[in-house]
């Protein structure tokens, strides 16, 4: 059961969610326009708004669900740590290396880790998310926001939950998601990272 959960949990990651409701909804396709990231900022710069939002929806959800599994129907000596961490972190791997795609053309990542980790360490999600909203408001770059958010995000998940297997987890997926933005950092240090704009075809 508990390996059917942790399959089930990447391979619920690796749906392209930004990817489907462009499809149905739009004729744009965030994988050749745009950035070209299927995630929530790339919808909605490609194809408005209310596919950006109802992308980072999706993407929550895909890290949210599994962790709930995890959480209510877990093996007992495990489920309030191991589990939880491993559903989280393979939606979250499931989202960055998609096996439906050939393990290409995955996402940063941003929202499925964090609905996955809100479940585990809620108080630690919302302090990055606060983190996120005053950091890509006030640099108007969701790029900036994120890295601010996962910086912070293990040394939030020990103080507020204590498991080393959540604040190891919290760490790896922070390691992914600075990796992931390598390109957004270059583009920082040389002050050439575009304010997030909707409707922007280029980055």
């Amino acid at each position: 059961m508990t390996y059917a959960l942790l399959a089930g949990a990447y391979l619920l990651g690796s749906i392209p969610s930004g990817v489907l409701l462009t499809c149905v909804f739009s004729a744009a396709d965030p994988r050749r326009s745009g950035s070209g990231n299927i995630g929530a900022t790339n919808v909605a710069r490609v194809g408005g708004l209310g596919l950006g939002l109802a992308t980072l929806a999706a993407d929550l959800l895909k890290g949210a669900v599994p962790v709930w599994l995890a959480l209510n129907g877990g093996p007992a000596t495990l489920r309030a740590d191991l589990v939880p961490v491993a559903a989280a972190l393979l939606a979250f791997f499931g989202h960055l290396f998609p096996v439906y795609s050939g393990l290409r053309g995955g996402g940063k990542g941003v929202a499925t880790a964090a609905g996955g980790f809100v479940l585990i360490a809620p108080m630690a999600v919302l302090t990055a998310g606060a983190v996120f909203a005053v950091c890509a408001g006030v640099s108007r770059r969701v790029s900036v926001g994120s890295l601010a958010a996962f910086l912070l995000l293990p040394f939030a998940v020990h103080a507020t939950v204590g498991s080393w297997a959540a604040t190891a987890g919290a760490a790896l997926a922070s390691v992914f998601v600075f990796i992931r933005h390598a390109g957004n950092i270059r583009r920082l240090i040389a002050g050439t990272e575009p304010v997030f704009s909707i409707g922007r075809k280029k980055e």
